[in-house]
């Protein structure tokens, strides 16, 4: 009887010091029709954000996507070395990151990438560090 217990507690434990028992979940869900940014962690909204996207003659993909990497200085090898601070790639080229462009914040007005105020951009860049790539979600949705 007490093996059964004492297996029992193991098993119990190990669903509590499992690493996917501890992972965050990080999902920033991008609206193109409201321009705006909703970053959720762990089922909880956290942030809610006015962006910039594609403008007419670009695309943001639509979609869902796990981050790919990290960039805290990056500049566009395709846009005149445009500087992409805080960028997270989730596709691509394509990235959430800061821009210095605030006035048009609210509206498309990129070349696909998705754009944030470099305070919010710093924010986001920094839980998707924390919460590592695999366990930070970008969904793009009309």
């Amino acid at each position: 009887m007490r093996k059964i217990f004492v297996a029992f507690l193991a098993v119990l434990l190990m669903q509590f010091h499992s690493p996917s028992a501890f992972a965050a979940n990080l999902i920033a869900r991008i609206s193109l029709s409201s321009q705006t940014m909703t970053v959720s962690q762990n089922g909880f909204v956290r942030y809610r954000w006015k962006v910039s996207t594609a403008r007419k003659g670009y695309v943001t993909p639509q979609g869902s996507w796990s981050a790919k990497w990290l960039s805290r200085n990056h500049r566009s090898r395709k846009y005149d070395n445009a500087p992409m601070p805080y960028a997270v790639f989730f596709n691509g080229g394509y990235a959430v990151h800061a821009t210095f462009d605030l006035k048009r914040l609210g509206r498309p007005a990129s070349h696909g990438c998705i754009r944030l105020h470099p305070e919010n951009a710093a924010e986001f860049f920094s839980l998707a560090s924390q919460y590592g790539l695999k366990n930070t979600k970008i969904v793009v949705t009309r």
